[in-house]
């Protein structure tokens, strides 16, 4: 019998290549979305399959799942400014009910249960690189904070679980991660710049573009995230590529890349409480997963590109 995976978010950015991450490793796969953000595009290819299936629910109502369960891999929540500054409610109860009920369901059928945090949970960092230990910089009642905030009550509560009941759980710090399957109007900086570039429109950059990202590539991201499952380790690691460039620059890069001579950079005032540097501190991924990027952001951008040229609609 095939072990089986319950994946939340299955039908958005992450959750979907985690589907077709754990079905090649042999997983029987149950993916749940109530398509928010989501999209069935991005799973499509994985409905003829008879190693998977298919809810359409909100889990932050009542989860069920019949038959065994041996992982849940909860990564369902607006995941970008764009959303979670337009579904605040929402955004805050996937990350506070949402998680209870898949703790309980975990719980329930004796699986081990990974949980998707972010970088936003160090807010805007006082210390640099972000290091696990750190405990972030955040405004609780600014507009980030119901994304922010519900992530760390995520992390709160799941280790209350951990604990307190003895359950075998995992928590991923996830940085700036990019390429296909992204949407085109999410709101984060690399769709953005790829959509304006595409489209000959001005690139927009928030302040004079000297804050900092780092980008890490999809496959890198679930490759550290399923190597975090199956380890031993149940606190929080950061996952992400240490490579750091400045906005500014990173506009400059795609601007190259894509050529169209009517795009430039455009300059807007910088939204509220937004991070000025984003680095992750790997070490522990690297001591306890043997893990590190492998992918190069000049490879990772090429295959994004080729996705974005057939995505984004030019009038």
């Amino acid at each position: 019998m095939k072990k089986r995976v319950l994946i939340t978010g299955a039908a958005g950015f992450l959750g979907s290549h985690l589907c077709d991450r754990f079905i090649k490793e042999g997983f029987h796969v149950i993916g749940m979305d109530n398509l928010i953000t989501g999209s069935l595009d991005n799973i499509a290819h994985l409905f003829p399959r008879e190693d998977f299936e298919y809810y359409h629910h909100d889990v932050s109502k009542f989860v069920h799942v019949p038959g065994e369960l041996d992982y849940i891999l909860h990564f369902a929540s607006p995941a970008s400014p764009i959303d979670y500054l337009k579904m605040p409610i929402q955004t805050m109860k996937v990350g506070s009910l949402g998680t209870h009920n898949l703790l309980g369901l975990a719980k329930a059928k004796k699986a081990r249960m990974i949980i998707a945090s972010t970088s936003e949970v160090y807010g805007d960092p006082l210390v640099h690189p972000q290091t696990e230990e750190y405990w972030g910089n955040v405004n609780p009642i600014g507009p980030r904070g119901v994304y922010d905030e519900a992530k760390r009550f995520q992390e709160a509560i799941t280790m209350a679980y951990n604990t307190f009941h003895g359950l075998e759980t995992r928590i991923v710090r996830i940085f700036n991660t990019y390429g296909p399957r992204m949407r085109v109007n999410d709101g984060r900086v690399l769709p953005a710049f790829f959509s304006q570039a595409i489209r000959g429109e001005g690139l927009t950059v928030f302040g004079d573009g000297s804050q900092t990202r780092a980008f890490c590539y999809v496959d890198d991201l679930v490759d550290g995230i399923y190597r975090l499952l199956f380890s031993d380790y149940d606190q929080p690691v950061n996952i992400g590529n240490p490579d750091e460039i400045t906005i500014k620059q990173f506009g400059e890069e795609v601007l190259e890349m894509v050529g169209n001579p009517k795009a430039k950079l455009i300059y807007k005032e910088l939204p509220t409480d937004d991070p000025k540097q984003r680095k992750p501190y790997i070490e522990k991924a690297k001591r306890i997963l043997g893990w590190e990027p492998k992918v190069n952001r000049a490879d990772g951008m090429k295959i994004t590109y080729e996705y974005f040229k057939k995505v984004v609609k030019v009038d």
